[in-house]
């Protein structure tokens, strides 16, 4: 299988690039309980539209590591992690690709304690489309955004939230 080579880009991405998606759920459990969910040894598992997450450096964890995961059985994606701060925040950058869809593409998780119990979990998409889908990427973005809404309700169902 071909691989597609992505360019890599620091955090100020995720307030800068073209397209990016925030979604924001409070969650009725702990940030350790969502944390073990996210960077445990089968990330995102929950997630109907992803498959086979797993890491492919050994732990511990931290800046540096790298994943595998498959996002709706077509696309393969090989991340890079660019921040991780234990417990709290961690935010990828994709580094390679198995169909040429983006330029740039990436991740952030943040998890923040909610005052009386739970946890605020902000999860942030960016990418920069190839250049070749970047007039069409306005049009092909609500397949991403389903999809993505698709990954939340996942999310707020194995958490337990409303």
């Amino acid at each position: 299988m071909p691989w597609f080579a992505l360019e890599r880009f620091d955090a100020s991405f995720f307030d800068t690039a073209p397209h990016r998606h925030r979604h924001v759920m409070d969650l009725p459990v702990a940030p350790r309980s969502v944390w073990a969910g996210l960077a445990g040894p089968a990330p995102l598992s929950w997630c109907r539209g992803l498959a086979g997450g797993r890491y492919t450096s050994p732990a511990p964890h931290g800046v540096g590591t790298t994943r595998e995961i498959t996002a709706l059985g077509t696309l393969r994606l090989r991340e890079e992690f660019t921040l991780w701060e234990e417990g709290t925040r961690h935010a990828f950058c994709v580094t390679e690709a198995s169909l040429p869809l983006y330029r740039r593409f990436g991740e952030d998780y943040r998890l923040e304690p909610l005052p009386g119990g739970g946890t605020r979990f902000t999860w942030t998409f960016a990418y920069e489309p190839a250049p070749l889908l970047r007039r069409p990427a306005a049009l092909t973005d609500m397949p991403g955004a389903a999809f993505q809404r698709t990954l939340v309700a996942d999310t707020k169902r194995r958490f337990g939230a409303a």
